[in-house]
This record gives structure tokens, C-alpha cells and sequence, in this order.
């Protein structure tokens, strides 16, 4: 790289990084992403604490519900199961549909003679939505009733019936390199981490790309840079422009992967501030970490391998766009006339988003290691993987080694369509127009 192409790096640097704009989001953006998260962690936590506090004070309003059972062999079964601090009473069909008119009772739930044999549903009937917070547990208590009566009709002894209630918990373990093996607490948590990794990544890429290409657009539509390719090679400032813009991405990456591994750090204590140890049957004098043990909380880990590759991956990725968004920017003279071009320039980066779902269920399986292979998909879909499981090595180095290879395909191309067009205004240049600037550029 030439001197002068560090001088327009370094001018492009500090142009921005001092500006009010950059220093806000920097100290902003994690802040309130962080922000949001924590408000619906503490208010999802709240809701369940309320719940808690509902069922087993009696505070909350109860609501009276007729059973009308036309089977004439659940009621008994219903009734004894109960359902929290809500009244079950049977009554016959009249009396519940008139007493629910009549506001005697808050709904009324029908269970019809077909039930038993399978070829009928049970009806839940209320005014104005009323009993229908209930519908799930209510459900469930009939099922229940339902499945004690068929297995007692059929003289199923006790001992097998208790092999039906058994709840089976599937805990998962993750092996490590050593061949031992380590419990994974938490893999929803690391799902999550790689999403947010990945839709930062996402979205980093494409703010400062944009900005590569509207600041080229602007100097050339106001011929500013006219005076300056005087003086500068066009090849030279377009990679100085690349790499000012990237060097900043960078540094508010490395702010923001920072503030993000504090939150991951700080969030379990938090957490568990939030949480009634009450709610798990723990004293008071529980610690933090028996309490997010009882909910089953585990933070994720971010390994330094983790962070570093993130690193890489959003400088490869955006270098890599920054030249493709730098020849979008040379082509046009307008803001409108660029959503043409960036349309087929958006595709890879949307269709590794549309399927971070998949690579998140399967990071292992063909789909995740085409896309995280594929240059421009790539930056986006390894991360992910790497949040999850263990990538091999191999495959980290053919991806990187890919995605620089295509960076310096791009800047070739974008250098020479650059040079070609930077000096050409009002006119909208076709395929053939631009297969020239790349023979003749």
C-alpha cells in the first residue's frame, strides 16, 4: 500500500471517528441493545414471580367455571385434580349456559359423550374472552382425567400407570478436543449469542458499506474528485477509502464485542437479582449461583478464539463488500439509482441471514458449510457455527483464505471499473460499458 493511499486512509479515519455521530453509536448502540434485552428478561422474570405469587397467595381473582360432563365419568376425576385458586363446579348444560349469561359463572366448559371414544372435543364457552386464560390448564386437567379413566376402565395396574407420568429430561454434552467430555448447560444460550453475533456482523457490514458508497457517489456528483485524482491515483483512494472506513468499523467492533462480553459476564448476577428464590423452594440466603442453577440459567461463553475470529471475519467481510459498494458507488449519481444495482449486491448477505435458523439446528450439515465456504455469504454463518460447536480448523482456514482471495478479486475489479468511471458523469453505463472498463480500465 502507498503512502498516499495511508495519507486518504488516515484522513478518512479521523474524519469520522471524531465526529459526535460515530462516538454516540459506539457508546450507544450496545447500551441500549443491552438495554432492551435486560427490560425483557426483567419483565418476562416479573411476569413469572406474579404468576408465582398469584397461585400461592390467592390474591388474583379466581374465576368459576361449570363443568357440564355428558360422559357421566370424568366430573369426579376433573374436580379432584382442581385448577389453582379457579372454582370447578358441575352443573347440567341449562344451568351453566344461563348461568354464564347471567354472570354466575365465568364460563362453562362442555365435555360431550364423544370424547371417550376419541370422535368428539370438549367446548369451552365464555363471554367476552372470559376463562380463556385458563383454557390451556383446563385442557390439560380434562386429558389427564380422561387418561386415568380409559386406563382404570381397562384394569391397567398402578404400577404400569406411573410408567406413563415419568418425565424424561434430555440433557445434552459436548466433547471437547481432549476427548473428554464437557456438559453443555446452556446450548439455547449460545443459539442466541450466534444470532446476535451474526445480525451484527450483518448489519455493521452493510452500514459501513453504505457509507463507502455514498461518500464516493458524493465526491464524484460534486467533482471533488476531480482535484483529487490529480494528485492520487484512483487505485490509491479508493483503498484508502476502504480501509479508513474499515479501520473505523473496526475499532467500534472491538468496542461493542467489549461492552457485549461485560453484559455476558455481569448478566448471570443480574439475573439473579431478579429472581424469588421462593419461586424454586431455596432460603433466602441462597447464592447467586444456586438460583440460576434451580432455573436452569447458564451464561454462554465467549473463548477468545470466538472473539478473534468475529474480528477477522467483519474485517474479510467488509473489506470484501466495501470494494463491491465502492464500484456500485463509481456506476451512479444518485441515491435512487444505486437501490438497482445494490439489489443483486444484497442477495448473498440476505440469503445468509434467511438461513441462520438452519445453521443454527445444523451447524454441521452441508447447507451451513456451503454457506459459511462461500465468500460472500461466509463472515455470517461461520460465526454462528462457531458459537455452537467446535469448527474444524481446516475449515476456518479455507473459508478466511476464500474470503481474502475474493477481497482482492473485488479490489482488482473495483479498482478498474473505479479508475474507468470516476470522471464520467450523466450517463448510466451498461454491462457492456462496464465489461469494457474491466479490459480497458
Amino acid at each position: 500500500m502507498s503512502r498516499k493511499s495511508l495519507v486518504v486512509m488516515q484522513n478518512e479515519f479521523m474524519r469520522r471517528v471524531t465526529s459526535k455521530t460515530f462516538i454516540l453509536t459506539t457508546l450507544l448502540g450496545p447500551a441500549l441493545l443491552i438495554g432492551f434485552f435486560a427490560v425483557i428478561i426483567i419483565i418476562s422474570i416479573s411476569a413469572v414471580e406474579d404468576s408465582f405469587e398469584d397461585n400461592s397467595s390467592g390474591e388474583n381473582s379466581s374465576l368459576s367455571i361449570a363443568v357440564v360432563d355428558e360422559t357421566g365419568v370424568l366430573s369426579a376425576r376433573i374436580l379432584s385434580q382442581g385448577i389453582g385458586d379457579h372454582a370447578l363446579v358441575t352443573a347440567d348444560l341449562n344451568s351453566a349456559h344461563e348461568g354464564a349469561l347471567d354472570g354466575l359463572f365465568d364460563a362453562y366448559v362442555r365435555i360431550p359423550p364423544e370424547v371417550i371414544s376419541g370422535t368428539g372435543q370438549p367446548v369451552l364457552y365464555s363471554q367476552e374472552g372470559r376463562g380463556l386464560g385458563v383454557r390451556g390448564a383446563l385442557g390439560g386437567i380434562i386429558e389427564k382425567a380422561l387418561e386415568d379413566h380409559l386406563l382404570a376402565d381397562r384394569n391397567v395396574s398402578t404400577d404400569v400407570r406411573s410408567i406413563f407420568e415419568r418425565v424424561v429430561r434430555l440433557d445434552t454434552v459436548r466433547l471437547t478436543d481432549e476427548g473428554e467430555e464437557a456438559e453443555d448447560p446452556a446450548p439455547e444460550g449460545y443459539m442466541m449469542l450466534g444470532f446476535v453475533l451474526g445480525m451484527v456482523m450483518y448489519m455493521t457490514m452493510l452500514i459501513y458499506g453504505t457509507l463507502i458508497l455514498y461518500g464516493t457517489m458524493e465526491e464524484r456528483t460534486t467533482r471533488v474528485v476531480e482535484i483529487i485524482v490529480s494528485s492520487v491515483r484512483p487505485f490509491d483512494l479508493l483503498m484508502g477509502k476502504v480501509l479508513g472506513i474499515g479501520l473505523i468499523g473496526f475499532v467500534q467492533m472491538a468496542v461493542w464485542m467489549l461492552m457485549v462480553l461485560g453484559a455476558v459476564i455481569l448478566a448471570g448476577p443480574i439475573i439473579g437479582m431478579f429472581i424469588d428464590p421462593a419461586m424454586y423452594d431455596l432460603p433466602v440466603a441462597a447464592t447467586n449461583q444456586e438460583i440460576l442453577d434451580a432455573a436452569n440459567i447458564s451464561m454462554p461463553h465467549i473463548s477468545v478464539g470466538l472473539f478473534v475470529w468475529f474480528i477477522l471475519y467483519f474485517i474479510g467481510g467488509y473489506l470484501l463488500y466495501g470494494g463491491l459498494f465502492a464500484t456500485v458507488g463509481t456506476l451512479v449519481d444518485s441515491p435512487q439509482e444505486s437501490q438497482t444495482l445494490l439489489l443483486p449486491l444484497l442477495m448473498p448477505m440476505i440469503i445468509s441471514i434467511i438461513f441462520l435458523s438452519p445453521v443454527m439446528v445444523n451447524p454441521d450439515g452441508g447447507l451451513a458449510l456451503g454457506l459459511s465456504l462461500f465468500p460472500l455469504t461466509s463472515p455470517v454463518p461461520m460465526i454462528v457455527r462457531m458459537t455452537v460447536m467446535d469448527v474444524p480448523f481446516w475449515q476456518l482456514l479455507l473459508s478466511y483464505g476464500l474470503l481474502v482471495l475474493s477481497f482482492i478479486g473485488s479490489m482488482w475489479v473495483s479498482a478498474r471499473i473505479y479508475r474507468a468511471s470516476i470522471l464520467m458523469y450523466g450517463k448510466k453505463p451498461s454491462l457492456r460499458v462496464i465489461a469494457s472498463y474491466l479490459r480497458n480500465g
